[in-house]
């Protein structure tokens, strides 16, 4: 593992998702699921979250509409807050969803919107 790609995934891990949500992540970690934390923050975070070619915001957007195309509700719940973080507005995450529903089909984005719609109402009450 490289150590100062890992720091640095991290940091932006912590940025986009919280402390406490990549602290959790962490200390639920066992011998088993480590090598994949260390992996998921070495080259996701460390790595392609870092180049220079997009924009935070923009990959977020771009996480939310693969992460309905492949009807993955906890991570897309995971990335709403992300995305939020980034800077998106409520109104850019209905719109990318919105178009999730012509592109990935109406199924898909109907339980997009159900976590984002939790996720953001859990967030206006923090």
């Amino acid at each position: 593992m490289n150590v100062e790609q890992f720091n640095r995934g991290m940091q932006i891990r912590k940025a986009v998702l919280g402390d406490a949500y990549v602290e959790k992540s962490l200390a639920g970690a066992t011998e088993f699921s480590k090598p994949m934390q260390e992996l998921v923050t070495t080259y996701c975070w460390g790595d392609v979250w870092n180049r220079p070619g997009l924009e935070r915001k923009q990959r977020s957007l771009i996480n939310l509409a693969m992460l309905t195309a492949l009807n993955r509700s906890h991570e897309l719940g995971v990335h709403v807050r992300g995305a939020i973080n980034n800077g998106l507005t409520k109104d850019e995450i209905q719109e990318v969803l919105l178009q999730t529903a012509i592109y990935c089909g109406v199924p898909a984005a109907l339980e997009s919107f159900r976590v984002a719609n939790a996720v953001l109402a859990a967030m206006d009450s923090e």
